[in-house]
């Protein structure tokens, strides 16, 4: 393996003839399914800049961003900064590698429920996250007028979204 370059917070290797992007400091993220008690699914927008677009999804984040966090404490944490909103309980639901053709990163998916909102949310450190709570009955046509304005509809949500309605059965 040759380091092709290194960044702080990504390098660039290549593996024989494969190139890809590896993290410097963290492997691992977590994604965060969370509905509240009202119906509403929990959503964050933030401006990507690798595809130039304001980009909806499910609040997610690097994993071992604190001292020896575990990756239920990084879905707490990171559902906290975005949303405003502490889980009384998380579960873990999934892992699996994120974009396997250009990174490393693999992504633990959890299911946050017993949602108290605490704060307004917007992420931490110059991050400009908008907080999205959208009821569920009407999130297909949510999202589908976000796509229409210009605006990256991350395909995990579909995923999450499928996740909520499993959940909701279980509690049924």
């Amino acid at each position: 393996m040759e380091t092709l370059y290194s960044g702080r917070f990504v390098n660039l290797v290549r593996d024989g003839r494969w190139e890809y992007c590896e993290r410097v400091k963290n492997t691992a993220a977590a994604m965060i399914f969370a509905c509240t008690h009202g119906g509403k699914v929990l959503l964050v927008e933030e401006y990507r800049p690798p595809i130039r677009q304001q980009s909806i999804c499910f609040p997610a984040g690097l994993i071992g961003d604190a001292e020896q966090e575990s990756a239920e404490d990084a879905a707490r944490r990171e559902l906290l900064e975005e949303t405003g909103y502490e889980a009384g309980q998380v579960r873990f639901l999934y892992a699996g590698p994120s974009s396997p053709g250009i990174t490393s990163e693999y992504i633990s998916f959890f299911l946050a429920t017993d949602l108290v909102h605490r704060g307004q949310g917007g992420g931490v450190q110059g991050e400009r996250i908008t907080v999205h709570e959208v009821p569920r009955e009407e999130i297909d046509e949510w999202l589908a007028a976000q796509r229409a304005i210009g605006k990256a509809v991350d395909p995990r949500i579909y995923a999450g979204l499928y996740a909520l309605q499993q959940a909701d059965k279980l509690r049924a």
